[in-house]
This record gives structure tokens, sequence and C-alpha cells, in this order.
């Protein structure tokens, strides 16, 4: 299948790379209900877990509103 962009797709999907190529290596994306977290490793660089082996909300630094599914295929 091959599906079209619009330039500011384009756009989008160049920035998002830029992003990567600097992201800190001490944060992580998360996706959770539609939300797109912002988590940071612990001193160890391991995610933070609950006691239950979930990952631990309180570990959330911030929220970015890009639709996304933590699906798999």
């Amino acid at each position: 299948m091959e599906i079209e962009l619009t330039d500011d797709e384009k756009k989008a999907i160049a920035s998002l790379k830029r992003v990567a190529k600097k992201w800190p290596e001490s944060l992580w994306l998360f996706s959770a209900s539609g939300s797109l977290c912002v988590m940071k490793y612990d001193d160890n660089g391991i995610p933070y877990e609950t006691k239950s082996g979930c990952m631990d909300p309180d570990a959330i630094v911030d929220s970015i509103d890009i639709p996304n599914d933590g699906g798999d295929w």
C-alpha cells in the first residue's frame, strides 16, 4: 500500500526524527489510554514500576497530545 503524505505531514515526521536524535537517555515514551506520556528512568536506567509490576504513573513527567495507540500488530 502506498500512502501519500501532505507537506505538513512530512514536516511533522521530520520534526519527530530531529527530536529523536537529541532525546535524552534518561527519558522514554509510554502510550497509556491514548496519552503519550514522557517517563523518567530510575537511577539504574530502568523504568519505574509499581509493586505489581505495572508502569508507575508517578514517573510521568509530562504528556504530549499526539494521538497514539500502544497496541501491538
